[in-house]
């Protein structure tokens, strides 16, 4: 899968993520086993492509495809790796997770736009 495609999905599941923050309710007991089983079913296919996806940006970075530096690359996996159980578990405050949403969002659409200069 091209890096454009991936990140056009880890963009989907971001807005997917942020709809479910701000709508569900927090888990009545957070050490309840199902909901943990749950919360691993539904995030391990997301944690699988964002492993993939920051493997071929920073390639992307490395080669100059890319305008984005290679900390960014790497600080957006693991602020969607935060967002995702914070998605889920809802134990911050909505002002943070709106940082991380928008710092994530940032980048997406940072290497979205010079992969579709590059493309050009």
């Amino acid at each position: 899968m091209k890096l454009s495609e991936q990140t056009e999905k880890l963009n989907h599941h971001l807005e997917t993520l942020r709809e479910r923050f701000e709508k569900s309710e927090a888990p009545s007991d957070r050490k309840d086993r199902s909901f943990f089983n749950m919360v691993k079913a539904e995030t391990a296919p997301i944690y699988d492509l964002l492993e993939s996806w920051e493997r071929d940006a920073s390639a992307a970075v490395k080669e100059r495809k890319a305008s984005v530096h290679p900390n960014q690359v790497q600080s957006t996996r693991e602020n969607m790796e935060l967002l995702l159980m914070h998605s889920y578990y809802l134990d911050v405050r909505r002002k943070r997770y709106m940082e991380l949403y928008t710092s994530i969002r940032y980048v997406f659409d940072l290497l979205l736009d010079t992969l579709e200069e590059e493309d050009k």
